[in-house]
């Protein structure tokens, strides 16, 4: 073999690699893309803000962590009540960015402590027993939302959810990590079908956007009552982030908690999440429908979760694209949403089964008790004015209620409420 040939040979085979490469990526990206648009989407935040955000902070995380943990960080679905919260009591998203800038910083202050103290002492503060009700609470406080979603237009909403279930029961393979992407493409032929989406205006809007667009980027404002409203979410993630990263550790075959330890994971999701702040996206977190990609495709390389992370980023300054993304009827993503956030408590079920909770010990009852009425009550009581009530004054017209306080209250009365 000559020189000449040699060298066009490498050059095929780096082609093909890299070619390989891009298509492992884009199913990382259609694996994350439908939840974490979903959110920006629900919350009224920018889904090109929160594909950039999720795009780099997967980069900073994956910095963070030395490179080694093949993760990618998407939308958080916790976050969803308190923004909501917060954005009907101040009638602007800002005090929701410096409310997850904060968020973001408790992360950092949770990853030094697991540094400090070693993570089986900070674990003690969130055992099953607290962060199962708590998952409860997250599911239940969001079924009004679903419902109201889904209510413009019930035939539409069914025709989703029906797609999604379909998908999630009876497909296998790769095909199974994207009920929601499936979900609300089929959604859209419909809403096309059904005169929902007027081809014509979409047309028209699409060829008045430009190819290139920078995403809509807004500064955070700070407020104490937002902060106090968002902040102690990252109470409820934490387990959620162990979890995830045990998940991938158990894919892959190593133990990330001891390389590169989960402080530098904790710190990593903290810092993109005070990214996702300061740009006007939700909170970041990872994001278990990538670890089923892993799991699938058994290619464990974080090059590629990077390479998906740079795509993203990309298809955030594509300017047609958000206004497609913008376009989706409402009611095909309460027909999205009726499914995972029943899911989201579901799995606050789940995770108190399988940590088998012993409901007999009169202190698991009354954890659970606290935390269950506490979160939904106080995020749902009214006056008959219509202004919420029973949470603790912050000042007025705000209170500390909901999942922040139940989340507080869980955690205190775990420490608290003797053993036996």
């Amino acid at each position: 073999m000559t020189k000449k040939e040699l060298s066009q040979e490498i050059t095929d085979l780096s082609s093909i690699q890299t070619s390989r490469k891009m298509i492992l990526a884009l199913q990382h990206i259609l694996a994350m893309f439908g939840a974490t648009v979903l959110v920006p989407m629900i919350t009224g935040l920018n889904p090109a803000v929160a594909l950039f955000s999720a795009g780099a902070g997967t980069l900073m995380f994956h910095l963070i962590t030395k490179g080694k943990v093949p993760v990618f960080l998407g939308s958080s679905f916790a976050f969803i009540p308190v923004i909501l919260a917060v954005k009907a009591e101040f009638g602007s998203l800002e005090y929701v960015q410096g409310g997850i800038m904060v968020a973001g910083l408790l992360y950092v202050v949770l990853a030094a402590c697991v540094k400090i103290f070693g993570i089986d002492t900070v674990k003690s503060f969130f055992p099953p027993i607290v962060t199962g009700p708590m998952i409860v609470v997250i599911g239940l406080n969001l079924s009004p939302v679903a419902i109201s979603m889904a209510s413009s237009n019930w035939l539409l909403a069914s025709i989703v959810l029906a797609s999604v279930l379909v998908v999630s029961l009876y497909t296998k393979g790769f095909l199974k990590l994207l009920p929601i992407l499936i979900g609300v493409s089929v959604g859209y032929v419909a809403a096309i079908i059904l005169g929902e989406i007027q081809l014509a205006d979409l047309g028209a809007a699409l060829g008045g956007a430009s190819w290139v667009a920078i995403p809509a980027f807004t500064m955070p404002k700070f407020d104490i009552a937002a902060i106090v409203m968002i902040a102690p979410i990252v109470l409820v993630v934490f387990m959620e982030h162990i979890g995830d990263i045990t998940t991938n550790g158990a894919v892959v075959g190593k133990d990330f908690f001891k390389d590169p330890g989960l402080h530098r994971t904790l710190l990593g999701d903290g810092i993109a999440t005070m990214l996702a702040g300061f740009v006007g996206g939700p909170a970041n977190t990872t994001y278990g429908e990538n670890t089923g990609v892993l799991a699938v495709t058994k290619v464990y390389d974080p090059s590629i979760l990077r390479t998906a992370a740079i795509v993203t980023v990309i298809l955030s300054f594509i300017g047609k694209f958000a206004i497609l993304l913008q376009s989706i009827p409402v009611a095909v993503m309460g027909g999205i949403s009726i499914v995972l956030f029943g899911m989201i408590a579901s799995i606050g079920m789940r995770t108190i089964v399988e940590a088998k909770i012993d409901f007999a010990n009169s202190r698991n009852l009354l954890i659970a008790a606290l935390i269950l009425v506490i979160g939904i009550g106080t995020a749902m009581a009214t006056d008959d004015a219509g202004n919420a009530i029973g949470g603790i004054p912050i000042r007025e017209n705000i209170e500390l209620a909901g999942l922040s306080l139940a989340a507080i209250v869980g955690i205190l009365a775990n420490k608290l409420l003797p053993e036996r």
